[in-house]
């Protein structure tokens, strides 16, 4: 498994510990950034991570600001991703095992390292169990597609 990872500046620190995290586990990962403590926008970051899981060149991502929120937001937008912020380790294993999320968001200034290494641990062990769950994730791919039918309808009769 090879994930990538972004983050803005509130979460330089952060993901360096992250990071010293996946290597003591063996995990392979690129990060794609930013790269220091100076002001970068969330917005930014998360599309360049969410637009590689969703191309298939990552399996999974990682993404970190201040809450995990802003730039979990911007990961959503991307076609293909179901990035979940999570502040604790139960809803990060129950969001793999049932909505089969593909990047995990985590904010900085609201988990603290060690937490944060208990949830990486669940949403990385987590598998998706399919079954009924598979039926509902297609149900959001459905929204993504209908959504992009209307902009190219709408976007077509302008």
């Amino acid at each position: 498994m090879k994930i990538a990872i972004g983050n803005d500046h509130a979460a330089y620190d952060f993901k360096l510990e992250i990071l010293k995290y996946l290597d003591e586990l063996g995990v392979e990962y690129v990060d794609f950034g930013t790269h220091s403590r100076d002001r970068a926008d969330y917005p930014v970051y998360g599309e360049i991570v969410a637009k590689k899981v969703a191309s298939g060149e990552f399996e999974k991502g990682m993404l970190f600001c201040g809450s995990g929120i802003g730039i979990s937001i911007s990961a959503n937008k991307v076609r293909g991703i179901r990035a979940v912020v999570c502040s604790e380790p139960y809803s990060a294993k129950l969001s793999r095992m049932h909505n089969d999320t593909n990047i995990l968001c985590m904010g900085a200034r609201v988990v603290g390292p060690d937490l944060a290494k208990m949830i990486v641990d669940e949403w990385l062990k987590a598998e998706f169990e399919g079954g009924r769950h598979a039926g509902r994730v297609e149900l959001i791919r459905q929204i993504e597609a209908s959504q992009e039918a209307e902009q190219y309808v709408c976007g077509s009769s302008n």
